[in-house]
């Protein structure tokens, strides 16, 4: 391994060190007292603390401090079925709450009216909430529906923070499958907020379009998570990759 790395990672080992030390709920000394002690700067201490924030070790709270929190339990689900979060959280016992609730009525934009397969200014209900677990913000989702499909007074009782369970208890439409794309992405002052980390801190999100069973998109989401409270896998199968005649290049169709 490349010498210039052994210097962060002596940084890692001694904050592991002095997380380990401090008992959970203690707040750890400042950022500048820290990065004195450890000899580094407050933008390197920022990025090595970011690792175990990830893990679930430690929270930051803006203009508070930095706390040792208690191991939590981690969700882990595959992604071949689509689940809520919670339940997936009833299935290991660990009890999830709706936080902060916003839901408005927006106009369609470009980028949603395509997602959704509808004309830009249409209107569509936006529901963004947090769902908290163990005292603490853990995921920030936003869904967005056409008018439709779902209502602002739908959420008014009951509401746990799942849209995917309300319209399944519903049942109309019927659902069909979702199509997700995965990245990592830095925190917007947004979501950062809504979570109670930095922004610029590593999340994984899920970019989701829902389908009913017509084919049509009744449901495009955005799903944040704290990496160190879910973990997701997938099971794959192995051997050669056989591609659809509808997928194939077009010049490969052509000859």
């Amino acid at each position: 391994m490349p010498e210039a790395s052994h210097p962060f990672q002596r940084l890692q080992s001694g904050l592991a060190v002095l997380i380990a030390k401090t008992p959970p709920g203690e707040r750890l000394p400042s950022e500048p007292e820290l990065a004195r002690k450890l000899g580094v700067s407050r933008a390197t201490l920022r990025e090595a603390m970011r690792t175990f924030e990830g893990q679930g070790l430690i929270r930051r709270k803006q203009g508070v401090g930095t706390f040792v929190v208690n191991p939590t339990q981690v969700i882990e689900s595959g992604l071949e079925v689509l689940e809520s979060i919670e339940t997936l959280a009833e299935r290991i016992g660990l009890e999830v709450s709706l936080g902060d609730l916003l839901v408005k009525e927006i106009d369609a934009d470009e980028l949603e009216a395509k997602a959704l397969e509808i004309e830009p200014g249409a209107r569509l209900i936006q529901v963004s909430r947090v769902i908290q677990a163990e005292n603490r913000p853990v995921a920030f989702l936003v869904d967005i529906l056409p008018e439709d499909i779902l209502m602002p007074s739908d959420l008014k009782s009951g509401f746990t923070g799942s849209v995917l369970d309300l319209l399944l208890k519903r049942g109309n439409p019927p659902l069909s499958q979702s199509y997700t794309e995965i990245r990592a992405v830095a925190a917007s002052t947004e979501v950062a907020r809504a979570l109670e980390i930095q922004r610029g801190d590593v999340l994984l999100m899920f970019i989701a379009s829902l389908y009913a069973s017509n084919g049509k998109v009744i449901d495009h989401s955005y799903s944040y998570f704290l990496p160190g409270y879910f973990r997701f896998h997938v099971v794959r199968s192995v051997g050669p990759l056989h591609t659809p005649s509808w997928a194939a290049p077009e010049q490969e169709r052509r000859s």
